[in-house]
């Protein structure tokens, strides 16, 4: 990824060269001093997904040709950079827009059972150890006429992604994996951290440049930001612009149900893209290739997939799909007699789901559940603890459930029928009584 841009200054070579000698604390220390931020951009200036195939196919072609330009890949017949993870319901591509044209992109990939790009090259053990989804941030380009706008597109979109993150796509850990010469910028500004001391020579992701790779844990992200910039003024507090304002240019998808995906690729756009304009599905492994029909097992996309190898191996296929949500509860004994242990749900199938407590359960125990399912819908179940497992600052639980209410079984069959966000935001006729 290209660094980012907050002022000519900074992204001036010259004044680079006089910064070396200076020791790291007091580099970065000079680096955040001149950070800053525009606190009205333009009403031409929107920051979205990318949904529409014209929106995915302008932010491919940006990528593509920035890509080329720095030497990450070579030229594609179509002109595009789309690899295996654009196809995947865990990603999600924001964009830029000036006046709708697309000006800026970047990519969020969840982890999936595909993985992500960089574990390849990285360890991300020390990550997974403080648990919580994680997201590695890719494929950011902005269009060159934008360049030197002093962050007129990065730093919203930056915003844009920061918000998404937080709020809608229950990650906690974002991890990049950046040009050595740009490390320092994420150092510096957003206190990435990086995952080894070592550069890989190599990142075969990005045609083999080498690459540095580096954390950010969104939990503790607005501490740190207030502490190194709550007290500058308001066009320079980079805690306040992140954490507290709201930028009208930002639109956040309006959600109907408390999912944490925001799926866009229907059967003709993964079609469009993955096999008639590039031959991403036909040069998948065939491992890649049956892992697809376990993430889209439904049959409209059966005829977009590449086909599955004669031998292929079903035992990944899980007997009930699970779907990522973050839906707010609470649990309490069948009497009611003891006070309720609020919890967070955040996997749900047919007959069970999974949660997060602060306070610990006794496992084997049936419970009652109630849980948000949405702005509307709200559901009351009998339910089973049958796992526990500790993480950092609390439990997670597996349920299993003794007979789904109505309110559940419409939900899900919602989220078994939906392809896309849209389509369980227009659910309403599984839910009607």
């Amino acid at each position: 990824m290209r660094p980012i841009r907050l002022l000519k200054d900074i992204t001036d070579r010259a004044v680079r060269q006089l910064l070396l000698p200076l020791p790291r604390r007091k580099r970065y220390r000079v680096l955040r001093f001149f950070a800053h931020y525009d606190p009205a951009p333009s009403s031409r200036l929107v920051f979205k997904i990318a949904e529409t195939r014209e929106e995915l196919e302008a932010c491919f072609r940006l990528l593509h040709d920035a890509y080329v330009r720095r030497g990450y890949m070579e030229p594609d017949p179509s002109g595009m950079r789309v690899t295996i993870y654009n196809a995947l319901p865990t990603t999600t591509t924001l964009c830029a827009l000036f006046d709708n044209k697309v000006v800026g992109t970047l990519s969020l990939i969840r982890e999936s059972a595909i993985g992500l790009p960089l574990q390849r090259i990285f360890d991300l053990t020390c990550v997974r150890a403080k648990r919580g989804n994680i997201a590695e941030v890719s494929g950011l380009a902005v269009h060159p006429a934008f360049q030197q706008q002093g962050g007129m597109i990065l730093m919203p979109l930056m915003k844009c992604l920061y918000e998404y993150c937080t709020s809608f796509f229950d990650t906690r850990h974002l991890v990049i994996a950046v040009d050595p010469r740009h490390i320092e910028t994420y150092e510096s500004l957003f206190f990435f951290r990086r995952l080894s001391a070592n550069v890989v020579p190599g990142y075969d992701f990005v045609n083999g440049a080498p690459a540095v790779g580096a954390t950010l844990d969104l939990k503790h992200a607005p501490e740190i930001l207030r502490k190194y910039y709550g007290e500058r003024p308001l066009r320079r507090n980079l805690h306040h612009y992140f954490v507290a304002m709201r930028l009208p240019n930002i639109e956040m998808p309006n959600r109907r149900f408390f999912t944490t995906n925001d799926p866009v690729m229907t059967p003709d756009l993964i079609d469009h893209f993955f096999n008639r304009k590039t031959n991403v599905f036909a040069n998948l492994s065939e491992r890649k290739k049956a892992l697809l029909h376990t993430i889209y097992d439904l049959p409209d996309y059966r005829q977009v997939l590449p086909p599955l190898p004669p031998a292929a191996d079903t035992s990944m296929v899980r007997q009930h799909r699970r779907f990522s949500v973050k839906c707010p509860g609470r649990l309490s004994s069948p009497d009611g007699k003891e006070a309720a242990i609020p919890m967070e749900v955040s996997e749900v199938s047919r007959y069970g789901f999974r949660a997060r407590t602060d306070q610990p359960l006794q496992v084997d125990t049936w419970l009652t559940a109630l849980i948000q399912l949405g702005r509307l819908e709200t559901s009351v179940l009998l339910v089973r603890s049958v796992q526990d497992v500790e993480f950092e600052g609390g439990h997670r639980y597996g349920f299993q459930i003794g007979e789904p209410d109505l309110v559940w079984r419409k939900f899900v069959n919602a989220l078994y029928d939906g392809r896309t966000q849209g389509d369980l935001d227009n659910a309403s006729r599984f839910l009607s009584p």
